[in-house]
C-alpha cells in the first residue's frame, strides 16, 4: 500500500511539472506593451517561488521511497521512476530560473532606457531654452559674449547617455521586445535631438560671427578715438601756438 501511495505521489508530482512546463515555458516570448512584460516578470516570480516550495515535497518523497527500496527490493521500479521525476524537477527550476532572470534583464533594460531618455529630453529642454534666450539679445559684447558661453556649455554635454540609448534600444528590438513602442520613442526622440542640435549649432555660429564683428567694430571705435584726440592735441597745440605768437609784443616779432 506504501509502494501505492508512492507511485500516486510520483505521479502527481509529473503531473504537476508538466502543467508548470506548458503554464509558464510555452507561452509566447514577444512583448509588445510594457504592461504585459511586467505582468510577465511578475508571473515568472511567482512561478520560480512556487517551484522552489515544491523542493520540500520532493525531497520527502525521495526520501520515502529511498528508505522503501531498503526494505523492499521489489520497489527498484519505483526508484526508477523517481530519478525520472528529481531529474525533470531539476530541469523545470533551471530552465524556470533562466527564464525570470532573462525577463527580469529584459525589464531591466527596458527602465533603463526610459532612464537614459528622461536624461536626455531633460537636456534637450535645457538646450531648447538656451537657444531660444538667444534670439533677442541687446546689441552689447558682453551680452552676447554670455549667450554664446552659455550655449557652448549646454552643447558640450557628453554622448555616453545617447550611445546607452541606442544600445539598450536595439537590444530590446532585436529580441522583439516592445519593439514598436521603443523604435517610435527612439525616432521621435533622434527626431528633436537632430533638430535642436542643428539649430543650437546655426546659433552658435551666428553669435561667433556677431561677437567677432562687434569685437572688430569697438577695435575700429577705439582706434576712431585714439585718432581723434591725436587731432584734438595737435590742434590744440596750434592754436595755442597761434595765439601765443598773436600776443607777443610788436618789438618781439
Amino acid at each position: 500500500e506504501k509502494a501505492v501511495n508512492l507511485k500516486k505521489d510520483l505521479a502527481e508530482m509529473q503531473e504537476w511539472m508538466t502543467q508548470a512546463e506548458e503554464e509558464y515555458l510555452e507561452k509566447d516570448f514577444e512583448y509588445k506593451s510594457p504592461e504585459e512584460l511586467e505582468n510577465a516578470v511578475e508571473e515568472m516570480k511567482r512561478a520560480k517561488e512556487d517551484v522552489l516550495q515544491k523542493e520540500v515535497r520532493v525531497k520527502i518523497l525521495k526520501d520515502n521511497i529511498k528508505m522503501l527500496a531498503t526494505k523492499v527490493p521489489s520497489s527498484q521500479d519505483l526508484v526508477t521512476e523517481l530519478n525520472v521525476v528529481l531529474e525533470n524537477y531539476q530541469l523545470l527550476c533551471n530552465r524556470i530560473r533562466g527564464k525570470c532572470h532573462t525577463l527580469e534583464e529584459v525589464w531591466s533594460c527596458w527602465i533603463e532606457l526610459l532612464q537614459y531618455l528622461d536624461l536626455e529630453t531633460a537636456w534637450l529642454n535645457n538646450l531648447e531654452e538656451r537657444v531660444q534666450m538667444t534670439g533677442n539679445l541687446p546689441d552689447k559684447l558682453d551680452a552676447v559674449n554670455d549667450a554664446l558661453e552659455s550655449l557652448e556649455s549646454v552643447l558640450r554635454h557628453p554622448a555616453d547617455n545617447r550611445t546607452q540609448i541606442r544600445e539598450l534600444g536595439q537590444t530590446l528590438i532585436d529580441g522583439g521586445i516592445l519593439d514598436d513602442i521603443i523604435s517610435e520613442k527612439l525616432e521621435a526622440f533622434n527626431a528633436r535631438y537632430e533638430e535642436l542640435s542643428h539649430l543650437a549649432v546655426s546659433r552658435q555660429i551666428a553669435l561667433e560671427q556677431q561677437l567677432q564683428t562687434m569685437r572688430e567694430t569697438d577695435h575700429m571705435l577705439q582706434v576712431l578715438q585714439e585718432n581723434l584726440a591725436d587731432l584734438d592735441r595737435q590742434l590744440t597745440s596750434y592754436l595755442t601756438d597761434r595765439i601765443d605768437a598773436f600776443q607777443m609784443p610788436q618789438e618781439a616779432q
